[in-house]
């Protein structure tokens, strides 16, 4: 599986969510995928980061091409050692928010890509990965 070497931007503030997103949105050009997958992948990726700043406060998220059996996609990598998800069934419910948001973050995540994953241990942290596969 030839890879690409990681695109890795460290998340501390809403400054960094721009760059991991204008990073996504480049890396998902080249690899080839149409200017609309491209804002969806740089939408996944700001709701990931934003994420990471309002529940952890640092963390990083990690990009990459993938291509598996002739597929090419992006891989998506978002990860903190923040206080963890205790349910995570209740963060994938839409309208669920403990920030006061609308609780559309990691739903709408999950509706946008093709592949979403998350593992989170109390007080260890949280790991979201996601995939989006060129059609």
């Amino acid at each position: 599986m030839p890879v690409l070497q990681d695109i890795v931007v460290a998340i501390r503030s809403d400054g960094d969510i721009v760059a991991a997103r204008q990073q996504g949105r480049s890396l998902a050009a080249a690899i080839g995928f149409t200017a609309t997958d491209a804002t969806l992948i740089a939408t996944s990726i700001s709701e990931l980061a934003r994420n990471i700043v309002l529940y952890a406060g640092q963390g990083e998220v990690m990009m990459r091409r993938v291509e598996v059996s002739h597929r090419k996609g992006i891989v998506i990598c978002a990860r903190d050692k923040g206080p963890g998800i205790r349910r995570i069934d209740d963060v994938l419910r839409d309208g669920y928010s403990t920030s006061g948001g609308l609780g559309l973050g990691l739903p709408g995540v999950k509706r946008l890509m093709d592949e979403f994953a998350i593992e989170s241990e109390l007080r260890q942290g949280t790991m979201v990965t996601v995939k989006k596969w060129l059609k």
